[in-house]
């Protein structure tokens, strides 16, 4: 029973990879809205937390992490060098710190998930437990990710852009608002839409805790 069960965790891991990578190769990975990115490759890494524990979510946050890094480096935009130490843009580079932007904050994203899902499981049901975890997770993680831009690349950012360094707060506020609630809100409809249909994984998370 117990290798029955771990055949279904592989098995469902495996298909949520291929979940996040058919993504990545296609426009619903990386949607562009101007010079920035929406993304909805969070939400495999959310829904890996959810149905299989924090382990398997940070090692899925751990490839959409990476490939941040690839999108930003092959396809770029003005502000990639946030993401990609081997970009340069308008004479600003890149540098090993972009690999903590790019991968942390996503690693963690799938940790934040899986436990906030085992917490709020043993509140209320399945479904809204689910669709609660993933936005919250989605939340701190768009936070963390424009928290650490600041942090390190806060002059070169505001200059990339063409805005006052005062007034970057202000515009990242206004990116929380506008990409980060579509994020937000998706990842919670389609967590709870999931978590309900698919009931017989919607207690692994507690078997699975990493």
């Amino acid at each position: 029973m117990k290798k029955s069960n771990s055949v279904k965790m592989l098995t469902l891991f495996a298909l949520f990879i291929a979940i996040e990578l058919m993504m990545l190769m296609t426009p619903l990975g990386y949607l562009r809205i101007g010079p920035l990115s929406a993304t909805l490759l969070h939400i495999p890494v959310i829904l890996a937390a959810i149905f299989l524990g924090t382990k398997y979510g940070a090692l899925l946050g751990l490839l959409f992490g990476l490939s941040s890094v690839w999108n930003a480096t092959m396809q770029p935009t003005i502000t990639s060098f946030v993401f990609s130490p081997f970009v340069t843009i308008g004479g600003i580079s890149g540098s090993w710190t972009s690999l903590i932007i790019a991968i942390v904050p996503r690693v963690f994203l799938g940790v934040f998930a899986g436990l906030l899902f085992q917490f709020f499981q043993k509140k209320m049901n399945c479904s809204l437990a689910a669709g609660l975890s993933a936005g919250i997770a989605t939340l701190l993680h768009t936070i963390m990710v424009l928290s650490l831009i600041v942090i390190f690349f806060g002059s070169e950012y505001s200059s990339a852009l063409g805005v006052a360094q005062n007034a970057l707060i202000m515009m990242l506020g206004y990116t929380v608002i506008t990409n980060g609630v579509m994020e937000l809100v998706l990842a919670s409809v389609v967590s709870a839409a999931l978590t309900k249909a698919i009931p017989m994984y919607s207690k692994q998370p507690e078997k699975a805790k990493a």
